[in-house]
């Protein structure tokens, strides 16, 4: 019996790679599939992980109808058995009922990846409908970590290494393990660098990055840490 299965957590938890094996584990047993993937790091039309692994992939965008996608497939004669949705969290409420869909009327498995809450810790629309309807909401057992060494729970947005909790809830940056922005701004551009971080919840409350922990430190502050110097000044 064919299942919809939502697998969550925050960034860094091994999410695309436990996607890419599974697509890999159920093609070394015949069956048939097709990847799924929207606004992945790496670009269109592609499933990446941190760990260097990547393979093409259908790109998501907001015409996208999951029923369509497998009717037109199997019309012209092609074996769909499952499909892997990556970035799951980006697809649209309306998208994740015709994944149900094609689950319970078609017989066709749906393993879904994606984070359950964004940057100010509210849930992603699409994620929301996946909780909602999915036959198991399984959270990866790969711990992603705070910078203090601590588990990571909440996902932070970064501008220029300093956490923001204003903006729009989907903006593609950069991800640096230590919070720091990846390249050096050009001389030529004033533009800030869009990041994210993973932090426990002590450290999203407080605003403190990696980056802000590391300002502290070098100015040989002592504690408690003067958490304002932590915050980004700008607009965003």
């Amino acid at each position: 019996m064919a299942e919809l299965i939502f697998f969550s957590g925050t960034m860094d938890c091994g999410k695309s790679t436990l996607a890419l094996q599974m697509d890999h584990n159920h093609k070394a047993r015949g069956r048939g599939g097709v990847r799924f993937s929207r606004n992945d790091r790496a670009g269109d039309s592609v499933i990446s992980s941190r760990l260097g692994l990547q393979t093409d992939a259908v790109e998501v965008d907001d015409t996208t109808d999951f029923w369509d996608e497998v009717v037109r497939r199997r019309t012209k004669g092609l074996r769909v058995d499952y499909l892997i949705c990556d970035e799951a969290q980006f697809y649209s409420p309306v998208q994740v009922d015709q994944l149900a869909r094609v689950v319970d009327e078609m017989d066709v498995d749906v393993f879904a990846f994606g984070i359950t809450s964004d940057f100010r810790t509210r849930l992603f629309p699409g994620s929301q409908r996946l909780v909602e309807l999915a036959d198991r909401v399984q959270v990866l057992q790969v711990e992603a970590l705070c910078w203090c060494g601590r588990r990571a729970t909440h996902n932070a947005r970064t501008v220029d290494g300093i956490m923001v909790v204003e903006g729009e809830q989907v903006v593609v940056g950069d991800v640096a393990m230590d919070g720091s922005p990846s390249e050096e701004p050009s001389l030529e551009t004033t533009a800030p660098v869009v990041g994210y971080e993973t932090l426990c919840r002590r450290h999203y409350m407080r605003r403190v990055t990696a980056h802000g922990a590391n300002l502290m430190a070098s100015r040989d502050q002592l504690l408690p840490f003067d958490v304002d110097a932590c915050l980004w000044r700008g607009t965003h």
